[in-house]
């Protein structure tokens, strides 16, 4: 029985991909991508329009005879929630299943006490649906993205520097409060999650996500799927040594990554070569007046970057590497000598393979991201239980 369901669980996913990145589509066509038979495609389909993710589109064009019914994902059959969660703020988003932001809103989060904040976080998801008018029964779960060390098996928060938590079992608190299925995982994966399953990684099976912001992270997916490592830690990025002897990190180490190229130690450095700046954009601003300090700090953080990032590339050969986070906005001032030291250091036939984009994005995408937590299990198969053997 238990294998039976596994098969039937695993060709509802097949369908659903297929839909998802073909859809309108006729059975008759589901059937031919899919190598399921006609029967077991009518079966699952309809099941998949009794539970509202599916829905009949419209007619297609005829090829002799009768004219063949289309499918569709039915985007306002059921919804999920995203909430990027930040040290001051929360910004929530609810999606349809195409990860459509249908509504939104930022909260802010007063105190940092887990319960505190997942009463908050709570109030503002039953807000959300009542401004859009949906009823709570057809929202599918809630996705959580932070920055930190989580766990997405356990839906622990191992540890959250931002708001200073260390084991804090965030998804059951807020479970508790909604009543549905609550998803946690670093901000950074979110993101990544949403590159795979609506962005540039769609049809990419090896891609690097990497932020650039207050810190620097990571979102690896290898062979297509998202690697997390043992507990929820891979992907430290931000937190590669580049000099032992360097500036003291936030982590305790000295000489990371994260104190060469985050924002907070841009400005340190600016400032000890006595240049006046309160905030990233004040450095972007002077770069841009041709001042000769902010131009070299912003180059000179491209060039570690770049060489950085060199070195997973020639670790883990991948097709893509995706730029993004807030500190995008510095542009070429940081991105040209960046890209000029990622190839130069780079193994010479790796580098043919990869391809670097920078995206800026909003947090209206880290919510998206979050939300596709939820979507994810959707189009993902499910995994193999040891009790199935």
């Amino acid at each position: 029985m238990a294998r039976k369901q596994l098969l039937k669980a695993i060709n509802r996913v097949s369908i659903l991909n297929v839909i998802k990145s073909h859809g309108p589509i006729a059975r008759t066509d589901i059937a031919e991508r899919t190598g399921l038979s006609p029967a077991t495609v009518t079966g699952l389909t309809a099941e998949l329009i009794e539970d509202g993710l599916v829905q009949i589109k419209q007619e297609g064009d005829s090829r002799g005879g009768r004219r063949p019914i289309l499918l569709a994902l039915d985007s306002r059959g059921a919804y999920v929630v995203g909430i990027k969660l930040a040290e001051e703020h929360a910004t929530l988003a609810l999606t349809d299943l195409n990860a459509e932001v249908v509504t939104r809103r930022t909260v802010q989060l007063g105190e940092r006490d887990p319960e505190h904040v997942s009463h908050l976080l709570a109030d503002s998801v039953r807000g959300l649906l009542r401004a859009a008018g949906i009823n709570q029964g057809h929202l599918l779960g809630v996705g959580v993205g932070l920055a930190g060390i989580i766990d997405p098996q356990t839906g622990l928060c191992r540890v959250s520097p931002h708001n200073g938590w260390r084991d804090v079992p965030f998804a059951k608190l807020l479970e508790d409060e909604l009543g549905c299925i609550v998803y946690l995982d670093n901000n950074v994966n979110t993101l990544t999650r949403i590159e795979q399953l609506y962005g540039v990684g769609q049809h990419v099976r090896d891609f690097l996500v990497i932020t650039i912001g207050r810190g620097i992270g990571m979102g690896i997916v290898a062979n297509g799927q998202v690697y997390r490592g043992a507990h929820g830690g891979g992907g430290e990025f931000g937190h590669m040594v580049i000099d032992p002897d360097g500036l003291v990190c936030g982590c305790g180490n000295q000489g990371c990554l994260e104190t060469f190229v985050a924002e907070p130690w841009l400005l340190h450095r600016a400032r000890e070569r006595g240049l006046d700046v309160a905030e990233a954009d004040d450095l972007i601003a002077a770069a841009q007046a041709g001042n000769a300090v902010a131009l070299e700090v912003l180059a000179g953080a491209g060039r570690v970057l770049g060489q950085a990032m060199a070195s997973v590339v020639n670790l883990l050969n991948p097709r893509l590497i995706i730029i993004s986070g807030e500190g995008v906005r510095a542009g070429d001032f940081m991105f040209a000598p960046m890209r000029e030291a990622a190839y130069r250091h780079m193994f010479a036939q790796l580098a043919e393979d990869v391809e670097i984009r920078i995206e800026p994005l909003s947090d209206d995408t880290w919510a998206r991201g979050a939300a596709s937590l939820v979507l994810g299990k959707l189009f993902s198969l499910p995994e193999l239980e040891p009790s199935l053997g």
